[in-house]
């Protein structure tokens, strides 16, 4: 067995106010890691700390990038054991779409179309949570996440455990 991690988050940025706005919910973005320190967290999101429409691909880290930017990002961590075969194909989901990042985009439309209840969807393209539960469903993790998935509906995974609730910078 071993340990994965998702990461919500708010950042109150422009962009993640709007988003929460429209979604009422928590929080505005979610991430996956796949090491209890979060030295390694995965998702789509801003390429640039500075420019929340250029998207894609990003490695996140606790003091690098936007989460150093906002350094008052809220954040809750959670943890799910998985089957160690279930692992493996995670991280190798995770690391083909890293591989080949150029040829994937952010789906700024699929994102924006959620706040109104509206799937949008293009091909090689993910918000943060299409790329969640994209990966999560590659490695067969039965998750159980609606069609139309926001960070927020991570929270509902059986067996989610959480481990930390607070600013993200203080996470051990």
């Amino acid at each position: 067995m071993k340990k994965i991690y998702i990461i919500l988050t708010y950042t109150g940025t422009m962009l993640s106010k709007i988003i929460k706005y429209y979604t009422g919910d928590e929080f505005s973005h979610v991430s996956i890691a796949l090491d209890p320190q979060l030295r390694k967290m995965y998702s789509f999101g801003r390429l640039n700390p500075y420019n929340p429409f250029w998207g894609g691909f990003v490695h996140e880290g606790i003091n690098i990038g936007t989460f150093k930017r906002f350094s008052r990002t809220r954040a809750k961590v959670y943890s799910l054991e998985i089957e160690d075969e279930q692992y493996e194909k995670l991280k190798y989901a995770i690391f083909y779409i890293k591989k080949l990042r150029k040829h994937y985009k952010f789906n700024t439309l699929g994102l924006f179309a959620v706040g109104f209840k509206i799937k949008i969807r293009a091909d090689k393209s993910f918000y943060c949570a299409e790329f969640v539960k994209h990966v999560l469903e590659e490695a067969n993790i039965e998750t159980m996440l609606p069609d139309l998935v926001k960070p927020e509906d991570f929270k509902l995974i059986k067996n989610l455990k959480l481990e930390y609730d607070g600013l993200l910078k203080f996470y051990k």
